[in-house]
């Protein structure tokens, strides 16, 4: 096929903000070309570039090989198809779809010809003389697929039009696009945000997302081949697994080894395992490549979503101490003092510093009358590599004074799973609890919450933490935190059944696992 649009380079800056970084692209002949992406990512800036409505910050767009940026949109052999349509409510259907050949001075006869072929290819050939005003969201439509066809362009720019339809109305219009593209064979170039609707119509869709292009390919190459994680959740549903490439076609998750068809890893390389939900089989206990238990079922019309844990995360309990204790307070100064009792491992002592221990007491001094942050010029402390408890004071240079305990325990952690969890415990106020306004985020960082493989290459995410306590009502008193890694859990697309609780295997063949690069990378 013959190259009909090149965009080269093309970079859009809005205030400041470059929207599209350096796009570079090419669209053939009688092509159904999707940009996919989320809102924001910048793919109806590039489609008003191309219809002539947006300047280009930087790069060329090539149409039939000729520049096209210094060409005004109307002189331009492209016509767009919005997402509210803009037909024009005194004129009827007739009417609006033969404006731009009115305006172009066409005889009468050769108007009425090419609006009763519109008409027909639209399915709308007896509502000539209905007002627009009359027809519902998807005849109008069509009024607007035909009035930007009958002016006969190479490319039709296509907004997200059928965004203002109902689901019903925009499955029937996903096809009618698709056959009208096929019977007047020209170019067709699509803004979208829904998945389904670029799998449906497109030859070809192209992934964007903050302003670049992550993946161009067929519906069947995206879905089938993603090249990285953001690909794999946009198109589709996607259960994904960190793994090691151990050799060309093997793979190891789950501590386990896998026959893939991936090849030209380097070897034991860290990669992302694809499988998608309808490539997952429930099978009998013991009968699969893995075993696990259903957490959770949901009927999804035509199939069952079904959750299977194989492995549940790491966990780990800690202990929170919650006191009424208020500020110290040094009138004569204007100050106030606060710190908090803190936890220490044995380990963390030989590399102690006046930092770490002002840190972990969160302790910090202000002006009464400003609550401008004052200084602490002094912290006094005797501690041992031992375990015990050990006062320790903040001062600051006008004298206000306040001294807490450091808590020195062996270290508090978890090893399983191949991971391993660490945390301690906590001292705070009523107050800390209450005026938090992240109050998971500040409960990881206060207990200094982490996990990590056991060879220790990798974090691993703390992604659940669970408490009973109330967030507005706390009280004095200990309250116990768990905080959890996520475990392994396949998400199965099946027309069985099953029972949560229920134990199961799960098969899939090598043709299922599709192998990506770690952090996006290109694959293989």
């Amino acid at each position: 096929m013959r190259k009909l649009i090149q965009f080269k380079n093309i970079v859009k800056e809005f205030d400041g903000q470059i929207v599209l970084k350096g796009i570079n692209l090419d669209i053939y002949e009688n092509e159904f070309v999707t940009l996919l992406g989320p809102s924001g990512c910048g793919k109806t800036t590039l489609l008003r570039i191309l219809g002539g409505f947006l300047d280009a910050t930087e790069g060329t767009v090539l149409f039939d090989g000729e520049n096209i940026l210094p060409v005004p949109a109307y002189k331009r052999e492209i016509n767009t198809v919005f997402q509210k349509y803009a037909l024009f409510p005194h004129l009827n259907v007739y009417d609006n779809i033969a404006f731009g050949l009115k305006i172009k001075k066409e005889p009468r006869d050769i108007i009425e010809q090419k609006v009763m072929r519109m008409l027909r290819l639209v399915g709308l050939e007896d509502y000539g003389k209905r007002a627009v005003t009359e027809m519902s969201g998807g005849q109008q439509q069509r009024v607007a697929i035909a009035r930007a066809l009958v002016n006969e362009p190479k490319v039709l720019l296509l907004d997200e039009p059928l965004g203002a339809l109902d689901l019903k109305l925009r499955k029937e219009m996903q096809l009618e696009l698709k056959k009208i593209q096929q019977e007047v064979g020209i170019t067709f170039i699509f803004v979208t945000h829904d998945q389904e609707e670029a799998l449906t119509m497109s030859d070809k869709i192209v992934v964007m997302r903050s302003g670049e292009i992550l993946q161009i390919g067929s519906p069947t190459d995206i879905y089938n081949e993603p090249r990285n994680r953001f690909v794999a959740n946009f198109i589709g549903e996607s259960n994904i697994i960190d793994g090691v490439m151990k050799a060309d076609r093997q793979v190891v998750f789950e501590d386990k080894v896998f026959e893939c068809v991936d090849a030209g890893f380097a070897e034991n390389e860290a990669v992302e395992v694809v499988i998608r939900p309808e490539d997952l089989d429930i099978v009998p206990l013991n009968t699969g490549k893995l075993n696990g238990v259903v957490k959770s079922v949901l009927f999804k019309g035509v199939h069952y979503e079904t959750i299977v844990e194989t492995r549940s995360g790491t966990a780990i309990t800690v202990e929170m101490t919650v006191s009424d204790s208020k500020p110290v307070v040094n009138q004569a100064a204007d100050e106030e003092m606060s710190a908090n009792d803190f936890y220490l491992d044995v380990t963390d002592i030989p590399e102690l510093t006046k930092a770490d221990i002002i840190a972990r007491a969160d302790a910090q001094a202000w002006k009464s009358s400003t609550e401008e942050l004052v200084s602490i010029s002094r912290v006094e402390y005797d501690i041992k590599a031992q375990k015990g408890r050990y006062p320790v004071s903040f001062h600051t240079a006008a004298g206000t004074m306040i001294t807490v305990d450091m808590i020195v325990d062996d270290e508090n952690k978890v090893e399983a799973s191949n991971e391993t969890i660490y945390a301690v415990n906590i001292y705070k106020t009523i107050d800390d609890i209450k005026e938090s306004i992240a109050l998971e985020t500040d409960l990881k960082t206060w207990a200094n919450a982490q996990a990590w493989t056991n060879d220790g290459e990798e974090h691993v995410a703390i992604t659940d933490v669970e408490y009973s306590f109330s967030h507005d009502t706390i009280e004095t008193g200990k309250y116990k935190i768990t905080f959890k890694t996520q475990g392994y859990e396949y998400k199965i697309d099946t027309t069985d059944k099953h029972e949560v609780g229920e134990r199961v295997g799960l098969d899939f063949t090598p043709d299922d696992l599709h192998i990506m690069h770690k952090e996006g990378g290109g694959q293989a």
